[in-house]
């Protein structure tokens, strides 16, 4: 093993920066910085989306350091048995021990082709898909429906092919709570993209359906073309869904809050999904993503980056979905922030609705180190 390819350093970096697609809330996650011993670094991510949460997990990620240093950053499958090996206590492939291991195993790829001058992309395999079509993600936060069709449709005319927006969000569009003014905003929001447009509908936390509401509601979007109903039940419900499924022809989607790639078997294997949600920054980086990828591949089911976080996640997302039969599109953010926009050289975007394959050595991006250092909680 060349002595240039060992780990020098491990360090976990909590930030905090604004959503603007999130009415502005302040978000949190945890950055890894990599270094081997030849100088050059890698970057990672916890998704922790919490202060509390990416202080626990750059606590955590300090602690499983020891495991890393010293040890060839080519070996990263290794690497990744290890750490999830070492959190048998306090996760054993769960919780914050899981966000802990995805920023490491994520800068440890990033890493990995930068000393071998190669694409994460690459490394993975290569690209099975030639382009992505790619798909506005955001959440609706405006009080008037109008408003937000008009917003919505502004982005999608840019080339998108498709908007998902959350409801029970940040803002005063108080969505998901009252069936009239659902359904009203799906019709706005529909029309006013065209017919060539698809809209998902993501429930969030503040959403409680039953599933007899659940099971109405859906039966009403399909007069509109929804393309998935993203969590309608929550995170974890197969017989609700089982009953939804059941119900209706829309797709469900859910899988984003699953940890590692046995849970997404899991609910695979359940029968309740058609359209799992990933996120490398939570389900053990970019070996856990790949893992959970080719479950939904082998049993025909869509896997489906979960990229709204910073700009590092986005270039594993798009590393990863280029690599991957089971994704079939990329969600982009539509208004970048700093995470997104300032945080590195090359954000991911698309072109007449289509993202390119990444380009150059990694995840193909330069972060932005004096953005970090202004952003670190610890400064806060």
């Amino acid at each position: 093993m060349s002595e240039d390819f060992k780990v020098r350093s491990v360090e976990a970096i909590p930030v905090a920066y604004p959503e603007p697609v999130d009415h502005n809330r302040t978000r949190s996650v945890c950055l890894v910085k990599i270094t081997a011993e030849n100088g050059a670094t890698g970057w990672g991510e916890c998704c922790t989306y919490f202060p509390e949460a990416s202080r626990a997990a750059a606590c955590l990620v300090e602690g499983m350091a020891e495991i890393v240093i010293g040890e060839s950053a080519l070996e990263t499958e290794a690497i990744w048995n290890r750490l999830k090996s070492h959190s048998w206590w306090y996760g054993t492939g769960a919780g914050i021990a899981s966000m802990a291991i995805s920023g490491i195993d994520i800068a440890l790829w990033d890493l990995k082709g930068k000393l071998l001058n190669t694409r994460v992309l690459d490394l993975l395999g290569g690209p099975v898909h030639e382009r992505l079509p790619a798909i506005a993600s955001l959440h609706g936060t405006k009080r008037d429906i109008a408003a937000m069709a008009e917003e919505i449709a502004s982005y999608t005319a840019t080339g998108l092919h498709g908007a998902k927006v959350g409801f029970g969000k940040a803002g005063d569009a108080h969505l998901g709570f009252d069936h009239d003014r659902d359904i009203a905003f799906v019709k706005a929001v529909t029309e006013a993209m065209g017919p060539d447009k698809q809209l998902m509908v993501d429930l969030g936390v503040k959403n409680h359906w039953d599933i007899a509401t659940a099971i109405t509601r859906a039966r009403a979007f399909e007069d509109y073309r929804v393309g998935w109903l993203e969590e309608p039940l929550g995170h974890d419900d197969p017989e609700g869904y089982r009953a939804l499924r059941a119900a209706t022809g829309i797709r469900i989607a859910y899988g984003e809050r699953e940890w590692n790639a046995r849970g997404v078997e899991r609910i695979v294997m359940s029968g309740t999904v058609d359209v799992i949600g990933l996120d490398p920054g939570r389900v053990e980086g970019i070996t856990g993503f790949r893992k959970a990828a080719e479950i939904c591949a082998r049993n025909r089911r869509q896997a489906n980056a979960h990229n709204f976080s910073t700009a590092i996640v986005g270039a594993a997302s798009q590393a990863l979905s280029f690599a991957s039969s089971a994704c079939r599109l990329l969600e982009l953010q539509p208004v970048y922030g700093p995470a997104q926009r300032d945080l590195v050289d090359r954000p991911v975007g698309h072109v007449d609705g289509f993202v390119a394959m990444p380009e150059g050595p990694g995840l193909g991006i330069i972060i932005n180190e004096d953005l970090v250092a202004s952003a670190r909680l610890d400064r806060r």
